[in-house]
C-alpha cells in the first residue's frame, strides 16, 4: 500500500518519485504519518493558494509549526489581518530600499568567493553559501556582528523536525526560544538607537497610526532570520547542486552570466528548497472523490506542483531556457514570498562571483546528507571539486 511520509529521510533524499505517484494515482491523499491531506497537482495547489478563505493559514503554515507563531506572522494569517501585516512590513521594506543593497551584495559575493581560488575541493555550504547568506542578512536586517555562526546554527535547527517522532524535538524548540531572546534584544537596541535597517523600520513601522504590536515585531523578525538563513541559504545550495549536476547549463551560465536569472527561475521550479507548506480547511471540500473536512490540515506540495506534467512539458528536465511562468518556488497568491527581490539579486550575484573563481566543478558525494525537515529540502553539505 502506498504511503507518503514527509518526515521520512527517503523523502528528504528524493521526493520526486513519491510526488509522481501522488499526482497520477492519489491527487488528494490522506497521509497517516503527517495526519493531513496532501495536494500534489499544480492546478489544485494554485486553487488552494487563491482560496485563502477555505485553505486558511491562521493555524500555521509550516508542516510542523513552532509554538505561538501561528496567527502572528505574515505567513500565518489570512486577510484582512494578513493585509495589515503585509502593508506594514512592505512599508519597512520600502523604507530600507532593498535595491540599494545590490552593490553591497555584489561586494560581499566577491569577498566571500575569493578564498575559494586556492581550494581544489570544498563544501559549498560551509565555505561559501553560509558565509555569504549571513553577511547579506546582517546587512539587510541590521543584526550585530559577532553572532553569525550561532544565529545560523539556531535558524537551521528551527526548521528541522524529528523524523521518528514527526514533531519538533527539544533541540529545535530550544533553538526557537534562543532566537526569540536574541531577536528581542536586537529589537530593544534598535528602538533605542534606530538605524537604516529592516529591524529598525519594523519596530517603528506605522500607517495611519497603525503599528505592529510587540509580538508581531518579535515573530516577524524571528521568522525573517529563519527564512533568510534557511530559504536563501537552502536555495543557494540547491542551485549550486543543479549547476554541478547539469554541465551544459553551468557552462552556458559561466560563458554568459546574464543567463543566471533564467537559471535561478528554472531551479526554483525544478528543485525548490521550499517543498511543502500546510493550510487548515474552514469548510468541507470535495476533491478527486475524497471529502476533506473542516478542521483538517492540508499539505500543499509545491515541489510536486513544480514537476507536474499537466503544467510543464518534460518537468523532470532542467532547462534554463524554459522561463517557467507561475512556478511555486516562492509560493503564490496572498502568501507569495515577500523577499523575492532580495533573493533573486543575492543568488545571481553570489553565483556570478562564484563562477568567476570556480568556473567548472562537479559534485563529489553521490549521496548527500539532507536536512531533516518536513517543510524545506536542502543538503547539509555539498562537496564540490574542480574539474
Amino acid at each position: 500500500m502506498f504511503s507518503f511520509d514527509p518526515y521520512s529521510p527517503a523523502v528528504d533524499a528524493d521526493p520526486f518519485p513519491y510526488y509522481k505517484t501522488l499526482r497520477d494515482e492519489f491527487p488528494c491523499f490522506w497521509s497517516r504519518e503527517a495526519n493531513m491531506w496532501v495536494l500534489s497537482r499544480y492546478g489544485d495547489i494554485v486553487t488552494a493558494l487563491n482560496d485563502w478563505q477555505t485553505y486558511s493559514s491562521a493555524k500555521g503554515n509550516l508542516m510542523t509549526e513552532l509554538p505561538n507563531r501561528a496567527g502572528n506572522t505574515l505567513g500565518t494569517t489570512d486577510p484582512p489581518r494578513h493585509d495589515r501585516l503585509r502593508g506594514l512590513i512592505q512599508h519597512a521594506f520600502m523604507r530600507r530600499n532593498l535595491e540599494s543593497l545590490a552593490e553591497p551584495i555584489r561586494a560581499i559575493a566577491k569577498e566571500t568567493a575569493a578564498p575559494l581560488a586556492d581550494l581544489k575541493q570544498f563544501d559549498f555550504i560551509t565555505e561559501f553559501s553560509a558565509k555569504f547568506t549571513v553577511r547579506v542578512l546582517w546587512a539587510a536586517l541590521g543584526l550585530p556582528l559577532g553572532d553569525e555562526a550561532v544565529v545560523r546554527e539556531k535558524a537551521v535547527l528551527m526548521v528541522q523536525s524529528d523524523p521518528v517522532t514527526r514533531a519538533k524535538g527539544p533541540e529545535h524548540l530550544a533553538a526557537y526560544n534562543w532566537m526569540q531572546d536574541y531577536a528581542s534584544a536586537v529589537i530593544a537596541e534598535r528602538r533605542k538607537n534606530p538605524q537604516n535597517d529592516l529591524i529598525s523600520h519594523f519596530s517603528m513601522a506605522e500607517i495611519d497610526g497603525d503599528r505592529l504590536d510587540e509580538k508581531e515585531v518579535l515573530l516577524t523578525t524571528t521568522t525573517l532570520i529563519m527564512a533568510g538563513v534557511e530559504s536563501l541559504g537552502g536555495f543557494m545550495a540547491m542551485f549550486a547542486l543543479n549547476m554541478a549536476d547539469h554541465g551544459d547549463a553551468r557552462r552556458q551560465c559561466v560563458a554568459n552570466p546574464d543567463l543566471l536569472a533564467d537559471a535561478v527561475e528554472e531551479s526554483l521550479r525544478f528543485n525548490t528548497s521550499a517543498q511543502r507548506f500546510r493550510r487548515c480547511l474552514t469548510r468541507d471540500v470535495e476533491l478527486h472523490g475524497q471529502t476533506m473536512r473542516a478542521g483538517d490540515f492540508v499539505c500543499l506540495a509545491y515541489g510536486s506542483g513544480n514537476r507536474d506534467e499537466r503544467q510543464y512539458a518534460n518537468p523532470d528536465v532542467y532547462d534554463i531556457s524554459r522561463k517557467p511562468k507561475g512556478h511555486l518556488g516562492f509560493g503564490g497568491s496572498v502568501h507569495a514570498c515577500l523577499g523575492t527581490s532580495i533573493a533573486r539579486i543575492s543568488v545571481k550575484a553570489a553565483m556570478e562571483a562564484f563562477h568567476q573563481v570556480v568556473p567548472d566543478y562537479r559534485r563529489v558525494q553521490e549521496h548527500l546528507p539532507w536536512m531533516p525537515s518536513s517543510t524545506f529540502r536542502s543538503p547539509m553539505r555539498l562537496e564540490l571539486a574542480r574539474i
